[in-house]
């Protein structure tokens, strides 16, 4: 009786370390995070659900009267409400000993440990973001229809999801920006050439 109890031991350990080892495959690596925002069940993956709703967040929460419009009055409210956020957890995180003042030994730690970190990924993008949110760009942008987002956020998706099985996963996330990336590249290239040859071109003399 005991070989066979010891043989089912010996299986069920060689599953739980191929289950182990699964899990330790699927882990995201600290980079991979912000691919993978939105990742509500923790499968290291994004369903179509997961990704349209992280694109739709914010237009939503900036829907205050729920009509399925956002305007630029909302957007507006919306993006003082996210700085007014942010300015009250820099103040909680140098306010260490939450006595609702920051005294200097708070702030020069903070301001110690800021310089041991160095910078931070993706600071340098903050300020295309403000601009992006300048009042002229709202109004001239005008309404935005959370039905007609949420369709171009599935579009996304599907152009994403590159072995269509309904999961948006790093690599393919990365492999799309990548593609981007040398699409951009291309077309700049194409531009710089057609200015150069234009440059290069001998003026059109003109008729008599």
């Amino acid at each position: 009786m005991k070989r066979p109890l010891l043989a089912g031991a010996l299986a069920a350990l060689t599953l739980a370390a191929a289950g182990g080892a699964a899990v330790a495959r699927q882990t995201p690596e600290p980079s991979q995070a912000r691919d993978l925002r939105g990742d509500a069940d923790g499968d290291h993956r994004l369903s179509q659900a997961e990704f349209v709703d992280r694109r739709l967040a914010r237009l939503t929460v900036a829907d205050a009267n729920r009509d399925g419009t956002v305007t630029a009055d909302e957007r507006r409210a919306a993006a003082e409400a996210r700085r007014a956020g942010r300015a009250d957890a820099r103040f909680d995180r140098l306010d260490a000993d939450d006595d609702g003042v920051i005294s200097k030994a708070e702030f020069d730690a903070r301001r110690e440990a800021r310089a041991e970190r160095g910078p931070r990924a993706g600071r340098a993008h903050r300020g295309h973001a403000r601009r992006a949110g300048h009042p002229e760009r709202m109004e001239a942008r005008g309404p935005v229809v959370i039905a007609e987002a949420r369709a171009r956020a599935d579009a996304a998706f599907l152009r994403l999801d590159a072995d269509h099985d309904g999961y948006v996963t790093v690599a393919e996330r990365r492999s799309a920006g990548a593609d981007r990336r040398e699409h951009r590249l291309e077309r700049r290239a194409e531009r710089r050439a057609a200015r150069q040859a234009q440059q290069a071109s001998p003026p059109t003399p003109a008729s008599e």
